[in-house]
């Protein structure tokens, strides 16, 4: 999966204590009154596996079956405890803002931008979308100005609803005249003025319109093939691509998890990662809605473990590098407590105890689950590889560690582990209503992942040569990425053959548009832009792919600019022009290290860069 700009985390967790106790404890337990649970894997899904074929569908359904229950908890500042929304609450505010941004606004069937944190309104925007206003296109915070710009132009967006920590972005978009109708704030209440106007304004006016009998917007007939949201996936210049999805596409991710993992209305999900991805969004957001879980919104980095101890949530949807903090700390603090042995003991003996269908993991490994908030069932990462270890330390202690496997051209799951009979290593099994194959296999099994699937993506926007070359004639998406299948259907991925570079975090680098910023530089003649491993750097304390710029110097141009210079001159020219250009990108698309190309690249007849070829020889 592509996405996600995820600096690692300062986690702190209080003192492990974990006393001796425990084997004592053990032995005073009365294993033959305990539950013993069937330890047979089931191979096949869950035969209540739902069959929605629209989002509004199920949102009906929550709001008419759970309208008691909190579905949205938000903090209103960090010192007050968390607030809940109920479903009842919720459903108001989507239908009466939906009501306003056509009755008020005539926005039906526009394309409206969502920009900003993660807080209540945005998914009350979200929603009120997908249910009938128009398309949706959700937009990363972090773009800078020009970024945003090119967005709004390529969506032809009429209306940008944002955040108010955006506001001096929105103030220099506004300047440049795009043809946006309205800016739309968050947690506002102001009344339309020029083309600014209030969402809780919106919502209390659609509130208003509804109670007085208007019910149009409640009734609006949603076509589950129609174009509803346009992801871009690179958020950026014109080589970034576009991905149309519609009602459809959607509905079937929540069956497909459906078939795989029980969600239950009593579940709470915690949102750490940024809405505008398809992957948070989707699982993160529409997910518990459909099951009338609830979703609990973390402040930011810095206060993900006080937040998980206040909002108890039985469901983590991450990326491993946020995963890998927390198993690093938390066995730092249990190495720290000289508990390391104790801890590896108890794990031998639960695991066997559990194998027996006894499962006293909750209780043995009590203050590590409190540390967690005390109900963590679920870990689920994806996005990015993670270490094995990790995964099994999670089983170990009594979490479900799943994985999910897709791209936002999947909306975005293709393929997930079943929760009934997990493996760790895999990316999961395809979803059940996908056919997943491997195109070509070598001698091990492996080739490139081919996914036919009711969640591929209606096409790339504006652009049919792409997407004729993203899917074949039978309707196989050519996902890019190198695995193989085990005889039991798991996935595994070993490799990737498209350029994009993925960060430890899941998020996904395209050099093409880095290239094109770096040639436009007068002093730069070509460029090839990749991930370095960090051991081919001197930088070995390092496991985050360290973005590299290999460069063909425009040598008369330099000369003609600076006079005659020597390589190392030269070397400082180069790199002073790659820092401006790293000022035109988001911080984690900055290319860290430089490499001068001597003579030329090699090439393709189209005049193409044979980067592979490229990244066998030292520069």
């Amino acid at each position: 999966m592509s996405f996600l700009n995820i600096k690692t985390p300062k986690i702190k967790f209080n003192k492990m204590k974990l006393g001796n106790n425990i084997l004592d404890d053990l032995q005073d337990i009365d294993y033959e009154k305990l539950e013993r649970k069937n330890v047979k894997h089931r191979n096949t899904p869950y035969e209540d596996m739902t069959h929605y074929k629209t989002v509004k569908e199920f949102f009906l359904k929550s709001i008419e079956e759970y309208p008691n229950n909190p579905c949205i908890l938000e903090k209103p500042s960090h010192k007050e405890p968390y607030k809940e929304i109920t479903y009842r609450d919720f459903g108001k505010d989507v239908i009466g803002l939906g009501t306003a941004l056509i009755d008020v606004l005539n926005l039906k069937g526009k394309r409206v931008i969502i920009i900003g944190e993660t807080q209540y309104e945005w998914y009350v925007s979200y929603m009120a979308m997908l249910c009938g206003v128009g398309i949706a296109v959700p937009t990363d915070k972090e773009l800078p100005v020009n970024e945003l710009a090119n967005v709004i132009v390529r969506s032809n967006a009429s209306a940008v609803i944002y955040s108010r920590k955006l506001e001096s972005i929105i103030k220099k978009i506004k300047e440049k005249n795009l043809g946006v109708q309205y800016f739309i704030q968050m947690k506002s209440y102001e009344e339309l003025k020029d083309e600014e106007i209030g969402l809780n304004y919106l919502i209390e006016k659609g509130k208003r319109i509804v109670e007085n009998g208007s019910d149009y917007f409640e009734k609006i007939e949603i076509d589950p093939e129609e174009f509803k949201i346009l992801f871009f996936t690179s958020g950026t210049t014109s080589n970034s691509k576009g991905v149309m999805l519609n009602n459809r596409n959607l509905a079937e991710n929540i069956n497909a998890v459906s078939a795989y993992v029980k969600i239950y209305p009593v579940d709470r999900l915690f949102s750490v990662l940024p809405l505008h991805h398809c992957y948070e969004s989707t699982i993160g957001f529409l997910l518990p809605i459909a099951t009338g879980a609830s979703i609990a919104i973390c402040e930011g980095l810095k206060y993900i473990v006080p937040n998980i101890q206040e909002s108890k949530p039985t469901g983590i949807l991450t990326v491993p590098l946020l995963v890998e903090s927390l198993y690093k700390k938390i066995n730092e603090k249990i190495v720290k407590s000289k508990k390391d042995k104790l801890i590896a003991t108890m794990i031998s003996v639960t695991n066997a105890l559990k194998k027996t269908g006894v499962d006293i993991k909750k209780k043995v490994f009590k203050e590590i689950y409190d540390n967690l908030g005390g109900n963590l069932r679920i870990i689920v990462s994806a996005a990015a590889p993670i270490d094995k270890k990790v995964g099994t330390w999670l089983e170990d202690i009594g979490i479900n560690f799943l994985q999910g496997y897709g791209l936002t051209e999947t909306a975005p799951i293709s393929a997930l582990t079943p929760e009934y009979n997990p493996c760790i290593g895999s990316v999961g099994k395809a979803i059940v209503q996908a056919d997943i194959k491997i195109k070509n296999p070598n001698e091990n099994g492996e080739g490139e992942i081919l996914i036919k699937t009711p969640t591929l993506m209606i096409g790339y926007y504006q652009d049919e040569t792409a997407t004729e070359e993203a899917i074949d004639k039978d309707g196989y998406f050519n996902s890019g990425d190198i695995g193989y299948i085990d005889e039991e259907g798991y996935i595994f991925i070993t490799g990737r053959s498209k350029n994009v570079i993925v960060t430890q975090n899941g998020k996904n680098i395209y050099p093409e548009e880095i290239e094109m910023l770096l040639d436009k530089e007068d002093e730069i003649k070509e460029s090839m832009v990749y991930g370095k491993k960090p051991e081919e750097t001197s930088k070995k304390e390092e496991k985050e792919l360290i973005i590299t710029a290999r460069v063909i110097p425009d040598y008369e141009k330099i000369e003609e600019i600076y006079g005659k210079l020597t390589k190392e001159e030269i070397y400082d020219v180069v790199w002073k022009k790659v820092k401006e250009v790293n000022k035109k990108l988001t911080s984690y698309k900055a290319v860290k290290s430089l490499e001068i190309k001597e003579g030329e690249f090699e090439k393709t007849s189209t005049m193409k860069i044979k980067r592979y070829k490229e990244l066998s020889n030292k520069t």
